[in-house]
């Protein structure tokens, strides 16, 4: 059964992948959750930017879990960044090219105006980056090269969140996925261990 607190998360995540944070009001979440502004207030006392961070954390959570998922279906890694790329891609058509995530939204929104905002995208930014890398290095890449790769990886995929939602088109994330898998298997392996 879903809580208020949890319903109040997932409408406001719904109203920042839309409208972005600066362009989404309490008034809009009370109503799109179906909750009072003294509930959201209840749940987090600090307003909309502890809301914010809430969105963001369970946000960041969720598709750090999704990457772990897909990758642990695939093969190996080239296949695993493939698969991911041709699903966010697959997503971004299939919303009409709504905004999937709203952190790198946030991010770039409110990183110079709101230290707890910007704190919170980069526990997320960081928790993806270090997922990637430590399947990369568990797949037999040198970890030197892992931690490029999964820093690329998080970056280009973010960048062409934006592009292709501009561009209307999932051309830059297919294009950059071709990119990511070169990179991938033409990367320094680490001794007497093969790629998945």
């Amino acid at each position: 059964m879903t809580t208020t607190r949890d319903r109040i998360i997932v409408a406001t995540n719904e109203l920042f992948r839309h409208h972005g944070y600066n362009g989404t009001s309490l008034s809009q979440i009370s109503e799109a959750a179906h909750a009072t502004t003294g509930s959201i207030y209840h749940f987090f006392p600090g307003g909309k930017e502890a809301l914010g961070v809430a969105v963001i954390d369970t946000t960041g959570a969720v598709y750090r879990e999704l990457f772990e998922s897909i990758a642990a279906e695939q093969p190996d890694p080239a296949s695993a960044f493939q698969s991911f790329f041709a699903g966010a891609a697959s997503v971004l058509e299939e919303s009409d090219f709504i905004d999937p995530c709203p952190i790198g939204t946030i991010a770039r929104e409110v990183a110079n105006t709101s230290e707890p905002l910007r704190q919170a995208a980069e526990r997320a930014f960081n928790s993806w980056i270090a997922s990637a890398k430590n399947y990369l290095i568990n797949s037999g890449i040198d970890p030197d090269a892992a931690d490029d790769l999964a820093t690329m990886f998080v970056a280009t995929v973010e960048g062409c969140f934006v592009l292709s939602r501009t561009l209307r088109s999932t051309d830059p994330l297919k294009a950059i996925a071709l990119n990511v898998v070169a990179a991938i298997n033409t990367a320094p392996r680490t001794a007497h261990t093969t790629a998945r």
